[in-house]
């Protein structure tokens, strides 16, 4: 699960150059030649691509900034039924039904990280708990930039905004989603030892509390 390399921060903060980051990765013998060339993709074209949305789209914190079709299906599933529907304080506090989510929830709050997969399952997740697609926007944006050491970077809005179906295609129609693209805990189940995973959050010491 912990296949990552914590940079992100680090980039944020302007400690560490992506070029530096990208020579090391070019020069390195370890690993595959498709695992280094996966990185590559992420630290320079979705860096970019990231970069780019945050510069020429004014509203890249706000729900209208997403695609229109993402805008205009989720719009088409505002009325939908959503059971349950979580306060802001209680996913601030991690007071879910979903351990795999509070989990997450708790090591993003406590310690300013989460693991890739975890966070897209997390805003997915917001956006299912949701009273409005907008409220979930609002929410996953509020939460990114308040807890992760990376938030309110280029990146981490792009990644908000990939929830919603930015920088995605059209999936198959469900209910709440549209067609934007689901996640369910059965994937993490096959992606990753997910149960080791909530085992680490919870012996790291985290609080498990709203602070």
């Amino acid at each position: 699960m912990a296949a990552t390399s914590t940079l992100s921060p680090y980039l944020h903060f302007g400690q560490i150059s992506p070029v530096t980051i990208a020579l090391h990765v070019q020069a390195a013998t370890a690993g595959s030649a498709e695992d280094r060339a996966a990185f590559l993709e992420e630290l320079i074209m979705r860096r970019e691509l990231a970069v780019n949305y945050v510069y020429y789209n004014p509203d890249y914190d706000r729900f209208a900034g997403l695609p229109a079709w993402a805008r205009r299906t989720l719009a088409e599933h505002a009325a939908d039924r959503r059971s349950p529907i979580y306060a802001r304080a209680d996913l601030v506090a991690a007071r879910t039904h979903d351990p795999y989510w509070n989990a997450a929830m708790v090591e993003m709050r406590d310690t300013g990280f989460m693991h890739n997969h975890m966070r897209m399952y997390w805003g997915k997740k917001i956006l299912e708990w949701s009273a409005s697609p907008e409220i979930a926007f609002e929410t996953a944006l509020w939460l990114n930039n308040r807890y992760f050491l990376d938030g309110r970077d280029p990146n981490t809005y792009a990644g908000v905004g990939w929830i919603f179906g930015l920088h995605d295609r059209a999936w198959f129609e469900r209910p709440i989603f549209g067609k934007v693209r689901y996640m369910a805990a059965s994937g993490l189940e096959r992606k990753c030892d997910i149960r080791a995973y909530v085992d680490k959050v919870a012996q790291t010491g985290c609080t498990g509390t709203g602070k």
